[in-house]
């Protein structure tokens, strides 16, 4: 295949990126206005499992094959993406204002599965018994979630009595459509962009956390760019949180179950990958969790580090 039909395909998956987040925030919205749910919550659970899917399918494709570095790089460079990048870029233009008790467990389940990979990971694979507790983090956090959505839907008054179900219908369409539109152009955007590399001899380590990690963090960039044009920011930072969750707590232990086997860490990503990945995390949440918002300062902070974290990879 020439370079000029992987372009080609590369840009056809960006369209469909593109487009497939306009359609998915609007749908994810208003659903959430239907229903009244919370928007946080739909960012941390249904908009969070959708934008993830890409990090899931190329993670397990690459255990599949043996490629550890492309499965383990790609979630956490993903990680690294979603803060240092898209979360960065949401408080650099969106004042992020919400209640402590909207996001605090969520935040600190993120904290201790980037601590938890971190340990792990010094010893140069990520154990059963790690990935039991990730999948145990992952359950808890979404029935969490679930508990706070049932208890917002009852809290609800009259109105919820008025929304028409053919309205409704019309948004779960487009919000999987929409989904659907970002899963595909992932795809295209990490094969073909993954080629065009490949093509340059580009190692497979720094594919997986810079061009994959961000070709498959792509879904949540776009998403928080349109959440930006409608001034949607709990949806956008409740989306990242929520992804970030399900890079480790869901994409690792699916990813590990289709190796076979224990995944193997290499010696890079376990001294500066993933001490990167825990003090991001804590650059990003931190702040929020304190003072209840996001400061412009804090963004700008975010994305130098991850500038400056590229830099180091390259």
């Amino acid at each position: 295949m020439s370079i000029w039909i992987m372009l080609l395909l590369f840009a056809i998956g960006v369209a469909l990126v593109v487009k497939g987040g306009d359609v998915f925030v609007d749908a994810a919205s208003e659903i959430a206005t239907e229903l009244h749910i919370p928007k946080f919550l739909i960012g941390a659970t249904i908009v969070s499992i959708a934008t993830t899917l890409p990090e899931l399918m190329v993670s397990s494709f690459a255990a599949y094959r043996g490629q550890a570095d492309m499965a383990v790089g790609n979630a956490v460079g993903s990680v690294i993406a979603n803060q240092g990048l898209i979360m960065a870029v949401a408080m650099v233009f969106m004042n992020y204002i919400c209640k402590r008790r909207d996001y605090f467990v969520q935040c600190m389940l993120l904290i201790a599965s980037v601590v938890l990979l971190y340990f792990t990971g010094k010893d140069g694979s990520v154990s059963l018994s790690t990935n039991v507790i990730f999948v145990v983090i992952f359950f808890v956090y979404m029935i969490f979630n679930v508990i706070n959505a049932k208890k917002a839907v009852n809290e609800a008054k009259a109105v919820s009595e008025q929304t028409e179900k053919k309205d409704l219908t019309k948004h779960f369409i487009l919000f999987v459509a929409g989904a659907a539109m970002i899963v595909f152009g992932s795809n295209f955007m990490v094969n073909y962009g993954g080629k065009i590399a490949e093509y340059f001899g580009v190692p497979e380590r720094i594919i997986a956390v810079t061009l994959v990690a961000i070709g498959t963090s792509l879904p949540e960039l776009v998403t928080t760019i349109s959440a930006i044009i409608k001034k949607e920011p709990s949806l956008s930072i409740g989306n990242i949180i929520g992804a970030n969750i399900l890079n480790i707590t869901m994409v690792m232990p699916v990813a590990s179950f289709v190796s076979g086997s224990n995944l193997f860490i290499n010696e890079a990503a376990a001294s500066f990958d993933l001490p990167f990945m825990v003090g991001l995390t804590l650059l990003s949440l931190l702040p929020i969790m304190i003072k209840e918002r996001s400061y412009k300062v804090q963004g700008v902070a975010m994305l130098a580090a991850y500038v400056g974290y590229l830099v180091m990879v390259l």
